[in-house]
């Protein structure tokens, strides 16, 4: 567990709000150039973000997975 809450980190080494770094990380996530650096970490990201938006889906569907 991070010392400071999550979101507070965020600010303070970033100096904008959880919801625009989320933005800009998914923006950097899908980009050719991330995938070109670092493969492994960016399909890993990218396998996270696509079961959490399969969840979400599911959950506004009523489905359960």
């Amino acid at each position: 567990m991070l010392p400071i809450a999550k979101h507070r980190a965020i600010r303070e080494a970033f100096g904008f709000s959880p919801a625009r770094y989320h933005q800009l990380l998914n923006r950097i996530v899908s980009s050719s150039e991330a995938l070109e650096y670092d493969p492994m970490l960016v399909r890993r990201l990218r396998r996270v973000r696509e079961a959490r938006r399969q969840r979400r889906v599911a959950d506004q569907l009523g489905v359960r997975t």
